[in-house]
């Protein structure tokens, strides 16, 4: 790993339990083959030098006697070490670990997801009682799991994701010191250089320097890395078939397969939106994408990463999923569950998509666009409109809307969707409580439990949602014919729990690969495949 000086720790750090020794050499193993399906899965804290590196890390490998491995980077932080600048932590996978384990684990993965979203950089540092009353345990039970299962406390965690999301703004931006500072949440330059020095040795524009001589100098392309396999051509495939002209726009084909959008950001509550576009590009020989923004979006880049993640499903683990998926849809080791870059947008694009097919959902979204979308300037001509906003669409009228050929019912639930989240009622993202949400969001009209489900697995990304109702489902796994084919989905199902999201992406497509190229596509009731 890169050498560079270690500072002086101020105290010592706390020791941290480790894994079995078995464990601890199968993640040897994978360290010496830089096994990309491991990376974000475990660190490696290198005892010699001091550095911390992800699994993939191209340097030398180092003697296993001067290997420690932890699950998280900020556990390495708080055992002393620094992140690699080569192989750079801050750009790995995150770790979405979804099983039936205990309550006490379950809640401090909940309180992690937390943690990780854009708006938790800008809490107060000094109190993590919000979190704790989010999650309905007190300050001091939450802590104390967090330091039994993870051997350090929450915002110890949470400032290791501001020093992480930092670093990449210093590499990879030309962005100044003072906005990378405030971006990741540090109240001010003084206290930002204090904790670049405390745990990594160095002033921020020294690690700039640094990550310049690294070969990562400033271009304005962030990396995301993710775990292979990816199939991004599918991924890819599944957006161009959905796509509003002027709004998307995805190539699944050719050497760099990518994706553009025009997007909308508001960094706070009451705050002014933010516009601009992205453009997110599979480098797929390196298991990375290269992600470039207009210059509009710098200064909400935190939350840009985090959308894009969830929007290609970047942090998804195949190893667990394929364990029990892999008997079933063979074929499907790749796939992802496509996400969404806006709730709202996704959640409209549901009620539109229910019992017509997927070109006549794209019509109507098309017109919708073209009639309450905002112009956006871009560099290409087929992305020039952004999606309406939640405010625009609860003040809808009816006749406006039945103008573009949405019915009554869908007309209400467009409205009443947009005045829920417009008013904040429901919270449409990955920070939302599934359960409370998909209640909330059976409870208006012209929603019911398929929506909310799907909604669940592309917005929410619940990795076990389940249209239990979906007719393509139903064909895909044999049970059309049967009386309750719900029912009989429901009970095929529990075989590929907690991953039935991804069992539903794999159908979709093992219908699809079955279908005669030139059949036409026929209407379909209630299909997920069809938003």
């Amino acid at each position: 790993m890169p050498s560079q000086p270690t500072p002086p720790s101020t105290e010592p750090p706390t020791p941290l339990p480790h894994p079995p020794q078995d464990a601890d050499d199968g993640r040897y193993m994978a360290l010496r083959t830089r096994d990309a399906r491991f990376d974000g899965r475990f660190f490696t804290g290198v005892t010699s030098t001091g550095i911390y590196c992800r699994p993939v890390c191209s340097v030398r490998t180092p003697k296993r006697e001067n290997c420690r491995f932890f699950d998280l980077a900020a556990q390495a932080e708080r055992a002393g070490f620094r992140p690699c600048l080569r192989c750079r932590p801050e750009v790995s996978p995150a770790s979405m670990v979804w099983s039936t384990q205990d309550a006490s684990h379950l809640l401090v993965h909940h309180a992690l997801r937390l943690l990780d979203a854009p708006d938790a950089l800008q809490s107060d540092p000094h109190s993590a009682q919000a979190l704790a009353e989010r999650l309905g345990v007190s300050d001091r039970h939450l802590r104390r799991l967090f330091e039994a299962q993870l051997g350090l406390s929450p915002l110890q965690y949470l400032q290791t994701r501001r020093l992480l999301t930092a670093k990449q703004l210093l590499t990879d931006t030309p962005l100044p010191v003072t906005q990378v500072a405030l971006a990741s949440g540090f109240g001010s330059v003084r206290r930002f250089n204090a904790a670049f020095a405390q745990h990594y040795g160095l002033s921020p524009t020294a690690l700039r320097r640094s990550g310049a001589v690294a070969g990562e100098g400033a271009t304005g392309t962030l990396r995301l890395a993710y775990r292979p396999p990816l199939d991004a051509p599918a991924l890819l495939a599944f957006f161009a078939k959905r796509q509003f002209h002027g709004v998307e726009w995805a190539q699944p084909e050719g050497a760099a397969p990518s994706l553009r959008r025009t997007v909308r950001l508001r960094p706070s509550t009451g705050a002014q939106p933010i516009t601009g576009w992205v453009q997110a590009q599979f480098d797929t020989a390196r298991h990375q994408v290269l992600l470039q923004t207009s210059d509009s979006l710098y200064p909400v880049l935190p939350a840009v990463l985090r959308r894009v993640r969830a929007l290609l499903d970047l942090d998804a683990d195949p190893a667990p999923i394929n364990a029990v998926l892999h008997a079933d849809f063979p074929q499907g080791d790749g796939l992802r569950v496509p996400g969404a870059w806006d709730g709202l947008e996704l959640a409209v694009r549901a009620v539109l998509g229910q019992q017509i097919t997927v070109a006549a959902a794209r019509t109507l979204g098309q017109r919708l666009v073209e009639r309450f979308g905002e112009p956006i300037a871009t560099p290409w001509p087929q992305l020039s409109r952004l999606f309406p906003t939640a405010d625009v669409l609860a003040r809808a009228e009816g006749e406006a809307l039945g103008q573009l050929g949405i019915v009554r019912q869908r007309q209400a639930a467009i409205v009443a969707l947009a005045r829920a989240v417009d008013a904040g009622q429901i919270t449409l993202d990955s920070t939302a409580d599934v359960p409370a949400t998909t209640r909330a969001l059976c409870a208006l009209p012209g929603i019911g439990d398929w929506t909310a489900q799907y909604i669940a697995m592309r917005v929410l990304r619940w990795p076990d949602a389940f249209v239990a109702g979906d007719v393509a489902l139903h064909k895909a796994l044999g049970v059309q014919g049967q009386k309750q084919p719900a029912r009989a989905a429901t009970e095929a199902s529990a075989a590929w729990q907690p991953w039935r999201s991804y069992a539903v992406v794999r159908a979709w497509a093992s219908l699809e690969a079955s279908a005669e190229p030139a059949a036409p596509t026929p209407p379909v009731a209630n299909s997920l495949s069809n938003p």
